[in-house]
């Protein structure tokens, strides 16, 4: 399936792992793109060894790097220092991105912005975004309120209007062909697919947490602030993060205030269940796409078949 988007980045299907953070390291990364979609490290909270090592595992696959935009202007010289590994492509995501537009560029990467609202889609462009990534509420992690059925053609028509050869790519809750098929009606070149990469054998994800959540839809995930305010990640307020819901997610969410009162112990608790795999405290980031996932599948053969499931509804929707 070519695209405005495979033909951007070079690959062979309209498909990039999303940088998801903690989760997205480099045998994932290299995965992804050895099985024709971008492969993505979430460089997220901006850690440069843990960054160095994940892009030395993947070796020589072409592949990109996420970052946090907010973070990112904390220590803007990790961008340097991944810059150097002549990524393919520097995703950046919940902040303004314009600072890092001309190092980016500069360097021959592609510049992919991932926005929330029509508003930031318009900065983005106007800053100079190569790829604008439309982020639906659907999406694990961080994000915001719209939905991925709305936001995507509005900015598609916006990039219409401006007459411009900027890709447009849909977010938040894709986890098969029938999601890239309907963003691709909807005006878009391409998906962002997380959950279902987080949901295999080289994502970064504790195996009990991972067989747990193969059992769970869609309406077992929230937006919250729990798992912010646990982490001690002082994120800006539009956004929250969507995840699996759990016994601490659930004690904790109309009650804010408490687990700030008592915040000590509860990281600990919290720190202790992500490392053993406890489902119960421990975090799952995932998104609504989570009720389409029944199985961990190898990355690798992820994006062929999504791309296999989407050409053919499109050939049916065309007949």
């Amino acid at each position: 399936m070519k695209t405005r988007l495979t033909e951007m980045l070079g690959i062979k299907h309209p498909v990039i792992q999303a940088p998801m953070a903690f989760a997205a390291g480099g045998a994932l990364a290299a995965a992804a793109t050895k099985g024709g979609a971008l492969g993505m490290i979430g460089g997220g909270y901006g850690d440069p060894e843990w960054i160095d090592a994940q892009f030395n595992i993947a070796g020589a696959a072409r592949i990109g790097c996420g970052f946090i935009t907010w973070r990112l202007a904390e220590q803007p010289t990790v961008l340097d220092r991944v810059l150097e590994r002549q990524p393919a492509a520097v995703f950046l995501s919940f902040g303004n991105p314009a600072p890092y537009v001309d190092r980016i560029l500069g360097a021959g990467a592609a510049l992919i912005c991932q926005v929330q609202t029509l508003k930031d889609a318009r900065h983005a462009m106007d800053v100079g975004a190569q790829i604008i990534v439309a982020q639906g509420g659907e999406a694990g992690g961080h994000g915001e309120g719209r939905g991925t059925l709305t936001l995507v053609p509005e900015i598609a028509d916006e990039i219409a209007r401006r007459n411009t050869d900027i890709a447009l790519v849909a977010a938040g809750g894709i986890a098969d062909g029938r999601g890239l098929a309907a963003s691709v009606m909807l005006g878009a070149d391409g998906v962002v697919v997380g959950t279902r990469y987080w949901a295999s054998g080289e994502a970064l994800v504790h195996p009990r947490i991972l067989a747990d959540s193969l059992h769970a839809s869609g309406d077992d995930t929230i937006r919250t602030r729990v798992l912010d305010i646990v982490r001690g990640y002082d994120w800006p307020q539009r956004y929250s993060v969507r995840a699996r819901k759990n016994e601490f997610v659930e004690k904790w969410h109309d009650a804010e205030a408490g687990l700030r009162r008592d915040l000590g112990p509860q990281t600990a608790l919290w720190d202790k269940a992500n490392t053993q795999g406890d489902p119960s405290i421990a975090a799952a980031f995932v998104g609504e796409g989570l009720g389409l996932i029944h199985n961990a599948s190898p990355a690798e053969g992820i994006a062929a078949q999504i791309v296999e499931q989407a050409a053919a509804l499109l050939l049916k929707a065309g007949s």
